[in-house]
């Protein structure tokens, strides 16, 4: 699997800091002679970020400082670099102890996404700032990508601005439910507005969780807030259940038609018309799914 590595960061199978880039500690402490990947991965991190902040400041001339961090943090960060480190073949090339190897490690987000950072340290310090630049490239590309498509990749973000312009205050994240083994745990989380709980998504981490939450109700806001909001920015997915490959659903449960919608351009207060119909999430339902509130407290 390192030659596929090698040819991914465009540096010889034989380059000097590659075989390190790729050893976790676990393997470090099982064989005393070979040096581990930590202090590759922390100058990694930093070309990383370099290189980005070159991409993005090329990319969107326009943009001021702190919009250029946001999306900064939203493109760079574990998840998505285990991403692409999994997708790639880096996961499969991490040399592991036989201890870290049994229980599953290699499935770890910060293993791989360590790995990635010291594979581009590796590519920076054996072929020169070039190559490093051109292997954040490939990298961050799809990202920068999907940004000019959708204009965003935080969904979190979308969800909040949304809430807040229509007078429904910040929306409510909770965990309801998590599982799994140490290395391939998922979490399940619901997301509220507005005293209700109206959506939840799943992932790998709480995170993920969150933002597959925030995707959901993103989807659904015309149904439950009326026709005046705008199309959701946030990237269409079909991956919110990313550890067992099915999407979560909302169902929206009314009498008499079957369907929550709430034109929130009749009210003056939005959160007024979602009380108004007594949407609350039910648990015991399935997944998303809406029932009609039952004068119990179900909000976040």
């Amino acid at each position: 699997m390192r030659d596929i590595v090698a040819a991914l960061f465009e540096i010889p199978e034989d380059a000097p800091h590659l075989e390190q880039a790729l050893t976790h500690p676990s393997f470090t402490n099982e064989v005393r002679h070979a040096p581990d990947n930590q202090r590759l991965e922390f100058l990694g991190d930093s070309v990383l970020g370099l290189c980005t902040s070159q991409l993005l400041f090329e990319r969107y001339p326009l943009a001021d400082e702190g919009t250029l961090t946001r999306l900064r943090a939203q493109i760079v960060n574990t998840e998505r670099l285990a991403e692409w480190g999994r997708s790639q073949g880096v996961a499969e090339a991490i040399r592991l102890g036989r201890g870290a190897l049994s229980s599953g490690l290699r499935e770890s987000n910060n293993v791989v996404a360590d790995a990635v950072e010291a594979c581009i340290a590796a590519a920076y310090l054996d072929g020169g700032l070039p190559t490093a630049r051109a292997a954040c490239a490939r990298i961050v590309g799809p990202m920068l990508d999907q940004l000019d498509q959708s204009g965003t990749l935080d969904p979190k973000s979308d969800l909040q601005e949304f809430a807040q312009a229509r007078g429904l205050g910040l929306p409510t994240y909770e965990v309801c439910d998590s599982g799994g083994p140490a290395h391939d745990r998922w979490f399940e989380v619901k997301v509220g507005i507005a005293g209700r709980w109206l959506a939840q998504g799943r992932g790998r981490s709480k995170r993920l969780a969150e933002r597959a939450a925030a995707e959901e109700l993103l989807r659904r806001r015309t149904d439950l807030f009326g026709n005046d909001a705008p199309v959701s920015n946030a990237p269409a997915r079909d991956d919110a259940r990313a550890s067992g490959g099915e999407r979560d659903t909302l169902v929206c449960i009314v009498p008499e038609d079957g369907t929550l919608s709430v034109d929130a351009r009749r009210r003056t207060n939005a959160s007024d018309a979602l009380a108004e119909v007594g949407a609350t999430a039910d648990p015991s339902r399935g997944s998303s799914e809406l029932a009609l509130d039952d004068g119990k407290e179900n909000g976040p």
